[in-house]
């Protein structure tokens, strides 16, 4: 066998050698192209967001837009007015002629008025006695109608008939019911007495109670059916095989689900009791004296009746600001401000 020469040894050594830049130049290309996709890719992510971002403004133009009319609407019908009512509070006019600046006059008179001071704490009164009363009942007829009862349909069609009629013909109904002299008390004297419900504070304020709940439960009551049909039917399911009963699934389900539908019927019911007005005046007119001569009811007699506007747009504005402050710390007692939702703490 005889030894290669030279040449081929040359030759094999160019050969290895050009193969190995081959391959070398082979890499180098490969790397770059996959730093060119790699850069590539990361312009694309950093791009992305921006792109994303600019899609989600897109979309939430179109939600200003649906919501501009309700803004309009609600600032010509309520911030309007309501700026109307803060300046007349400001002034002294009985209807006629121009209005005239008189400071805080009005104000000052109205914090030393003591049937004003009684009659906020009148209305505040009668509004926590109507959520006392409305709540539960509220609660456990909704909840009731949202059950799978046989009839269910029918008999909360006909409880929620005193929805449908108006204050006037709910006051009027109950006025004649509770007549001292035709009406239910007259017939039956060893229940109320002299009959007269309307000649005592106590019983006064009871009718206007019961009146406001006779009529004003259903609506609360169509709130928690909502809600507790909203209630996902696995957690009852659940509790079930835990061998929870239909109590303690109402009080450890249904209730903690209810909690955004109980601060918002709560609401309801503070801006309702304290703008209660014409109950009021066809029940009692304020009486008997002043003993249920409320907010609402007493700037009507200021300003209808004794024609000072000014007084009764500073009692109106004082409402709206007491309705606003009850409201809000219904809310931040409630936690309803931090909820997430609904449903908060299932998943």
């Amino acid at each position: 066998m005889t030894a290669p020469g030279p040449g081929a040894t040359s030759a094999a050594t160019g050969a290895d050698s050009g193969s190995g830049s081959g391959s070398g130049s082979g890499g180098t290309r490969r790397r770059a192209l996959r730093g060119d996709r790699s850069r590539g890719g990361a312009g694309r992510g950093a791009g992305g967001p921006a792109r994303r971002s600019a899609a989600a403004r897109g979309t939430a133009r179109p939600g200003i837009g649906w919501a501009l009319p309700a803004v309009v609407f609600f600032g010509l019908f309520a911030l309007v007015p309501l700026v109307m009512v803060a300046v007349l509070s400001f002034t002294s006019w009985s209807g006629l002629g121009s209005p005239s600046f008189a400071g805080l006059t009005n104000w000052t008179k109205l914090f030393h008025d003591p049937v004003m001071i009684q009659s906020l704490w009148l209305s505040v009164l009668l509004t926590g006695l109507g959520v006392v009363v409305q709540t539960p009942l509220s609660i456990l007829i909704g909840v009731w109608a949202a059950g799978p009862q046989r009839g269910r349909a029918v008999l909360a069609a006909v409880f929620f008939v005193p929805l449908l009629l108006s204050v006037t013909a709910v006051s009027v109904l109950w006025r004649a019911l509770l007549d001292p002299n035709f009406g239910v008390p007259a017939q039956a004297r060893w229940l109320f007495g002299d009959g007269d419900l309307f000649g005592s504070r106590t019983g006064a304020i009871g009718v206007l109670v019961l009146v406001s709940a006779w009529q004003y439960t259903p609506l609360h009551s169509l709130i928690y059916q909502g809600a507790t049909r909203a209630i996902p039917k696995v957690l009852y399911q659940a509790a079930a095989v835990d061998g929870a009963g239909r109590v303690r699934q109402f009080f450890h389900i249904t209730l903690p689900q209810l909690r955004n539908a109980i601060v918002t019927s709560v609401i309801l019911m503070v801006v309702g009791g304290l703008t209660t007005f014409d109950s009021v005046l066809i029940l009692t007119q304020g009486g008997p004296g002043t003993d249920t001569t409320i907010t609402a009811f007493y700037m009507y007699e200021k300003a209808f009746k004794s024609f000072d506007y000014g007084a009764g747009a500073a009692i109106a504005l004082l409402l709206v600001v007491v309705a606003t402050a009850i409201s809000l710390v219904v809310v931040r007692l409630s936690g309803y401000d931090r909820m997430a939702g609904t449903q908060e703490g299932l998943s």
